[in-house]
């Protein structure tokens, strides 16, 4: 090809600044690039460029060439103004305040600020209140246990909603005893009904736990009452009790600081009541992976060991408050972060 040069002297093929060709039809809107690049242009149409028949084929391919040079140019503009555009969105987070979500919840939230993202992080007390909150749009994102904890709210909202990413796996919740009480099954609760009141301390009334617990008094032929209260309380009569060495029934859940602390033991369930161990899943509205995805891949490159959940819980138990025991273990797990920067780099 032998060229004269652009207006600068160089060659509009082989400069990248100047792509322009004045070549007659092939640069009409109504033929388009097709006739660019199959059909070869007369040599008195070309303005800048003259080039002989048999070099035809070679002028095609370095036209080929630099388009290609610029297409991905382009794109490469487009997905950085993409990414700047992502990384000012507010990423609206939601969580329930129980201290095994706290500690999946607020590295989520650090690893999203580390990405780039703003974040605004709401705390609910019951899980009908945070479900609301999330099909409203109120918040983008929640953590939960769609799978059995909170599998009616899920089932009732599914449509409206999608699974992000499964965060943590492991969780578990039954009925306890303290270790010295020599029982070992639910079946063998009504044996120490007596010695107990009749009584099996609750929690929260409404929560995933607490219907469990009644359907098992239910199944099993259990001739107790279930005591509606929170898990402050519950906590405050574990205690009295293991400190008298007195029997009580109730419930807890792992991970859990009351499960390190306190010297109590699941009661097996045959009949399979209580849920086995549950995964916490990311969840959101539907629609927010598509419209979200470099958010999308960060949380989905989230995940805490269960092990660690406990380590969090334990940290509290210890003293510290939820964000200073994350940050703690942030800190201290700064290797398993960097995996997650790789996975969410993809």
């Amino acid at each position: 090809m032998d060229c004269y040069g652009s207006a600068q002297g160089l060659c509009p093929f082989t400069d990248f600044g100047y792509m322009f060709v004045r070549v007659k039809g092939c640069l009409a809107l109504s033929d388009g690039l097709y006739q660019f690049f199959t059909k070869v242009p007369k040599e008195e149409d070309m303005k800048y460029c003259t080039m002989s028949i048999n070099k035809v084929g070679g002028w095609r391919n370095e036209v080929i060439k630099y388009f290609k040079r610029v297409v991905a140019a382009f794109m490469l503009v487009v997905m950085s103004v993409a990414a700047a555009q992502a990384e000012d969105k507010v990423i609206k987070v939601g969580s329930l305040g129980w201290e095994d979500q706290m500690a999946i919840s607020l590295p989520t939230k650090k690893f999203l600020e580390k990405e780039g993202f703003k974040v605004q992080f709401t705390k609910f007390n019951e899980w009908g209140i945070a479900f609301a909150a999330l099909t409203k749009g109120d918040v983008d994102i929640l953590l939960s246990s769609i799978n059995y904890l909170t599998a009616d709210y899920w089932a009732k909202n599914k449509d409206r909603l999608e699974k992000i990413s499964i965060a943590s796996y492991g969780v578990y919740q039954g009925l306890v005893v303290p270790s010295y009480v020599p029982i070992d099954s639910v079946e063998q609760l009504n044996s120490i009904a007596s010695k107990v009141g009749g009584k099996i301390i609750g929690i929260e009334p409404g929560s995933g736990l607490m219907r469990e617990v009644n359907a098992a008094v239910k199944a099993y032929g259990l001739k107790y009452q279930v005591i509606d209260g929170s898990t402050a309380a519950m906590v405050a009569q574990l205690q009295s009790s293991i400190q008298r060495k007195e029997p009580i029934v109730t419930m807890l859940w792992k991970p859990s600081w009351m499960m390190q602390k306190y010297p109590v033991k699941f009661l097996k369930d045959p009949k399979g009541i209580f849920a086995p161990p549950q995964a916490y899943y990311w969840i959101a509205r539907k629609g927010f992976s598509e419209k979200n995805i470099r958010a999308r891949e960060a949380i989905a490159s989230v995940y805490v060991p269960i092990e660690d959940v406990g380590q969090i819980n334990s940290a509290m138990n210890n003293g510290k408050t939820v964000e200073q025991a994350v940050d703690a273990w942030w800190q201290q797990n700064n290797g398993l972060i960097q995996r997650w920067s790789v996975m969410s780099s993809k």
